[in-house]
């Protein structure tokens, strides 16, 4: 998806840095809760955000764990284990395993990346919550804005 304009927005986590491994807590080998992340340089005419996390290293093709959409461009930070304890965070699609809700990184054998996806919209989408990354990505074109990155990484023997 081609941005239509360049931005410095960047998005992070207090729980591990880029290129790092994501803490045992944020995955399905602990509570599996979300991770905090801070979201800077959102362009000033953004109308919404939407976060995906994804998993490009299964033998499958790439998992999608996790799909917000409609976050206000306001957001600077998410909490720890939102959305659950935030009903007002966004509207969430359906992830990989056709649930709504954020599922920890998991890999079957050896070390997965797992990737931070946020854009900034020109748009609110208008989409039911448990819509398909599918739907989310055909509702984004070109609406693009900016897009930042985040990847961690996660392994099991």
């Amino acid at each position: 998806m081609p941005i239509t304009s360049s931005s410095t927005m960047k998005i992070e986590s207090s729980a591990f840095a880029e290129g790092q491994t994501i803490p045992k807590k944020y995955t399905c080998d602990g509570p599996e809760v979300s991770p905090a992340l801070s979201i800077n340089g959102v362009p000033k005419n953004a109308k919404s955000l939407t976060l995906f996390l994804e998993d490009p290293d299964t033998s499958m093709g790439t998992f999608t764990h996790w799909a917000v959409f409609n976050i206000s461009p306001e957001m600077t930070s998410v909490a720890e284990e939102l959305p659950k304890t935030s009903p007002t965070f966004g509207t969430e699609g359906k992830n990989s395993a056709g649930t709504v809700e954020y599922l920890g990184p998991c890999p079957p054998t050896g070390t997965h990346h797992y990737i931070f996806t946020l854009y900034a919209l020109d748009t609110k989408l208008t989409l039911p919550e448990g819509s398909t990354k599918e739907e989310i990505i055909k509702a984004m074109e070109g609406h693009i804005l900016a897009e930042a990155k985040l990847t961690g990484l996660y392994g099991r023997k």
